[in-house]
């Protein structure tokens, strides 16, 4: 497929995404995430790719949504709750990817950026990547399904102090919490990706990807339910009141 914000790279049994906006800072509109979603749908019948890593072309992963992007209007209440969900589908694309993968998390991770880098396996970090969900702190629950994530990712504690504080995060700190799993100097992220990479290569494809549907499935199985469901909902309600049309316009 032809994509518009993505790059698609195949380094044999690698299958190398990439973000691609530099010059917004791979800053998501909708076509970013819609497209992020369907290549990981995608990845599901890709049996010749074994690893997927995501990242992020230029100096930033991704520094959340893109402000100025103005969507066309939808044509009907049930096209807007759809579209409304699309960050929803993309990391749980991403998650559900029976292939593993492997996030490469530098510069910033804000917003979305930081919801589809918790969607992958394994995140591998820069020291001076700066790691934050601002959506509280601009009047808007988090959405994306992000929240039983990063409670399952990080526990309910730091969870808490992420979300609602919308706290800033160094990379040192973002894998102390368990956000990513190993942060190193700048200049030595592509060096630890491919380690991670290369571990993941050396193991038996199938007990891997079993190993995947255990671990996801036992993740799910404390659930009583999902309310992410209605993450799309919520965002629309709250885009509607005084305090997020003008933090939003003044971040």
């Amino acid at each position: 497929m032809d994509y518009q914000r993505i790059e698609i790279e195949r380094e044999g049994a690698v299958l190398r995404v990439w973000l691609n906006r530099p010059a917004k800072r791979n800053a998501h509109d909708e076509l970013m995430v819609r497209e992020v979603g369907d290549v990981f749908l995608g990845a599901a019948t890709d049996f010749d790719a074994k690893v997927i890593v995501l990242g992020g072309r230029g100096p930033t992963f991704c520094a959340g949504a893109d402000r100025r992007a103005q969507p066309a209007p939808s044509r009907s209440h049930r096209e807007a709750r759809h579209r409304g969900q699309l960050g929803r589908r993309a990391t749980r694309a991403i998650e559900d990817c029976p292939i593993p993968t492997v996030a490469r998390v530098q510069g910033h991770a804000a917003g979305g950026g930081s919801c589809l880098a918790a969607s992958c396996d394994f995140r591998i970090t820069t020291e001076s990547c700066q790691w934050w969900v601002p959506e509280v702190d601009l009047g808007t629950p988090l959405p994306w399904g992000a929240t039983p994530r990063l409670i399952q990712e990080i526990g309910m504690a730091r969870a808490r102090q992420y979300i609602m504080l919308s706290e800033r995060i160094s990379g040192e700190v973002a894998a102390g919490w368990g956000l990513a799993h190993e942060c190193v100097p700048d200049d030595g992220l592509d060096e630890a990706v491919d380690r991670w990479v290369a571990r993941l290569l050396s193991l038996p494809e199938l007990a891997v990807n079993m190993a995947k549907s255990h671990l996801r499935g036992y993740a799910r199985g404390s659930a009583l339910g999902d309310l992410s469901e209605t993450d799309g909902d919520l965002q629309a309600i709250v885009a509607r009141t005084d305090d997020y049309q003008q933090r939003f316009a003044g971040f």
